[in-house]
């Protein structure tokens, strides 16, 4: 997680997002850095926007929140229920979380 903590301070800063410079954050931290990881995370952030990447994560707990506000009721004083585009993420089973975890940059820095 530093790793991409690292990134996102370079991107804070203005700061160009490559290997000397997330290295160089990483080592002021105090952070064992592990070439293979830094070179992963600069070609995964190539093609990325962080800051607009940040805008949408932020965005998610207020749609999630809309989302389960309830139904409505239509003209006809019925309740529709309101449907999202928000998967459902209330899983009992955390297990599976685990391994859906995995996915995208969770994957290159466990």
């Amino acid at each position: 997680m530093e790793y991409v903590y690292a990134a996102l301070i370079l991107n804070e800063t203005d700061e160009e997002i490559n290997e000397e410079n997330i290295t160089g954050v990483l080592e002021a931290a105090g952070v064992d850095v592990e070439e293979s990881r830094v070179k992963a995370l600069v070609a995964a952030l190539e093609d990325v926007d962080i800051d607009e990447a940040v805008a949408e994560a932020a965005a998610v707990p207020a749609a999630a929140g809309a989302a389960g506000a309830g139904a409505a009721a239509d003209d006809d004083g019925e309740e529709v229920e309101e449907t999202s585009d928000v998967p459902d993420t209330t899983d009992d089973d955390d297990d599976d979380d685990d391994e859906a975890s995995g996915e995208g940059l969770g994957q290159l820095f466990g």
